[in-house]
């Protein structure tokens, strides 16, 4: 059912347009992109990740975003994201709409990513890539926020400690760079669980 009230995606917009966004700018690196979804269910805000299958060639069987590497016939990263994003999970790429960028992240596994937010209509008919795909997860941005799901590691990295987080959610440990773009995501958007997902009413709830 589509929300009764407007989803408010000029907060979220113009949270991320005021802020400098951070790059990475490494050659070493492998150029990838991904798209961060952000859509109202159920009542409340839900961010859209997948477990990645066992036939993929990278991070088999963690939680992601939908995402990959950049194609040499990809425009731009965005291009990039968004052609992820419709292979993995069957989302039109002009279904989904673009709110803007989290800074760059650089996985272990050598990739320098792009990270874009974006929203689309909900319900959705997710179409998962049977080969890439073993799970759709749909996450309450409130479930990521409950301190009994939060894991904090801190360590010495570079001469100083660093909070190295996690998430826990419905048997599934979040970690890596997917836990670092969500941990930023939840700092640039401070006030989504109590000031946004509690005001929205979906029809027949």
């Amino acid at each position: 059912m589509a929300p009764s009230s407007p989803f408010p995606l000029d907060v979220i917009e113009k949270a991320l347009a005021d802020r400098v966004k951070k790059t990475v700018a490494d050659a070493s690196l492998t150029p990838a992109a991904v798209m961060l979804l952000l859509y109202p269910r159920n009542g409340e805000y839900c961010i859209l990740l997948n477990k990645r299958s066992e036939e993929v060639e990278h991070h088999k069987g963690e939680i992601s975003f939908p995402g990959g590497a950049r194609d040499p016939e990809d425009r731009d990263f965005l291009e990039t994201a968004l052609r992820e994003t419709e292979e993995e999970m069957g989302i039109l790429r002009g279904d989904v709409k673009v709110l803007g960028q989290l800074d760059d992240v650089v996985t272990r596994s050598g990739f320098g990513v792009n990270v874009y937010v974006g929203t689309i209509p909900y319900p959705y008919p997710f179409k998962p890539s049977a080969m890439e795909i073993a799970e759709v997860l749909e996450v309450p941005v409130r479930a990521l926020r409950d301190p009994a799901s939060i894991r904090v590691e801190t360590r010495w990295q570079d001469g100083q400690t660093e909070d190295i987080y996690s998430y826990a959610y419905n048997g599934h440990l979040i970690y890596g760079a997917t836990a670092r773009i969500l941990e930023q995501f939840l700092r640039v958007i401070p006030d989504l669980p109590d000031g946004l997902d509690n005001g929205i009413v979906l029809e027949g709830d």
